[in-house]
């Protein structure tokens, strides 16, 4: 069976090293992935399957990790993980949206690796991680002790290899390719819904080099009124002669996410529209210059912050945050976040979608970066001209 494995094993390797460090540095003897961007991670599984409940268990006593699903999509972590057989398992067809709890069988797999007794960590505020779960597992590992050990994996996962730089710079040419074809769509009487299957139609094509996959979330097609509103949805209404839109989108490869964020005027912008995209152009420009390894995420954005003051503007929401491979339903790594007050600091290798959007009483305005920080400052991984989008 061909395996589709993106990575060279020794890089996965050193990954559950890391965590496996990270563990005993917090006294865990068992860990439960319930995240699939943590999943992915540490093993390379691939697949739609995390509607239904999925685990990878890495434990301070078993050299591989263990993955736990069901039964239909074993398959998958066969295809997609460098897992010995051994280590993949499946629960049967009666634990899927029954009365039975497939965290029965998620324990016993816990059991097997000394976990009665154990001090397991556990994703609290994961997106996969339910209290229905943790209350399954709890009762059905009572000697247990359960930590918190959420983002355990994400800040392992913050600062990117080499191989991993090189998936998002393909999934960077996949952002600008839907971005160039989403613009050229953009016409008067062009449905609102025909703008986003544009986009949706180049995610997935990807370029003649490279297909592309699914987001982490619906593509952000917000016009007219709506462009006050960040994450509104795109109607089947005919553009007008003389609108904006704001296009968020995001190119994806092998699930790594690349953002990029553009204004599109249809019709000549007012004076003082183009006022703003200038402003904001320049403080996005001005703020990438700044970057570097050793600086804090909080002196990135106050440098952003002080640039906008100058004009007369104000961004109350975060600048910016890091990404990398993501899965529904959010790109970021709810890690570190271009803030002020956040003292993380930039090491080569951390990817940020810098994100200067304005959403202002009557208007709003985005057009953003994502960028790779490099021993030098950094690399745009999006090459589409950082302006307003006059058509």
């Amino acid at each position: 069976m061909k395996k589709e494995l993106h990575f060279e094993r020794a890089e996965f390797a050193a990954r559950v090293v890391a965590v496996k460090k990270e563990m005993s540095k917090r006294g865990i003897d068992i860990l439960l992935l319930s995240e699939p961007p943590n999943q992915n991670y540490v093993t390379g599984y691939n697949a739609f399957s995390f509607y239904t409940p999925q685990m990878v268990i890495v434990a301070l006593n078993h050299d591989e990790p263990i993955w736990v699903g069901r039964f239909m999509d074993r398959i998958s972590a066969l295809m997609t993980t460098y897992l010995a057989d051994g280590n993949i398992r499946a629960y049967p067809d009666r634990y899927v949206q029954s009365t039975l709890s497939p965290y029965d069988f998620v324990a016993d797999v816990a059991k097997e690796l000394g976990g009665e007794k154990a001090k397991i960590g556990v994703e609290m505020g994961g997106y996969y991680y339910s209290a229905r779960a943790h209350a399954d597992l709890v009762r059905a590992l009572p000697l247990a002790e359960f930590v918190d050990a959420d983002l355990l994996v994400n800040w392992i996962r913050i600062v990117k290899s080499p191989a991993e730089i090189s998936i998002m710079r393909q999934a960077g040419r996949i952002a600008d390719a839907m971005m160039e074809r989403t613009v050229n769509t953009v016409e008067p009487g062009v449905r609102e819904c025909d703008v986003a299957a544009a986009a949706y139609h180049q995610m997935i094509s990807g370029t003649p080099e490279f297909g592309g996959s699914y987001s982490c979330s619906p593509p952000n097609i917000c016009i007219g009124e709506r462009v006050i509103a960040p994450h509104a949805h795109w109607t089947d209404e005919p553009l007008a002669p003389s609108t904006i839109l704001n296009l968020e989108l995001s190119g994806v490869r092998h699930r790594y996410q690349v953002v990029l964020s553009r204004t599109v005027s249809l019709g000549k912008p007012a004076p003082s529209y183009q006022k703003l995209a200038d402003v904001v152009v320049e403080a996005l420009n001005t703020t990438l210059e700044s970057v570097k390894p050793g600086r804090t995420a909080s002196e990135i954005e106050g440098v952003f912050r002080r640039t906008l003051a100058r004009h007369g503007f104000e961004k109350e929401a975060r600048l910016g945050y890091s990404i990398g491979v993501g899965f529904p339903p959010a790109v970021g790594e709810r890690t570190a976040s271009l803030r002020k007050g956040d003292e993380t600091v930039l090491q080569t290798g951390m990817v940020f979608h810098m994100m200067p959007g304005l959403w202002l009483d009557n208007v709003g305005i985005t057009i953003t970066q994502s960028l790779a920080v490099t021993d030098g400052g950094h690399e745009p991984l999006t090459s589409t001209p950082r302006k307003l989008f006059v058509k």
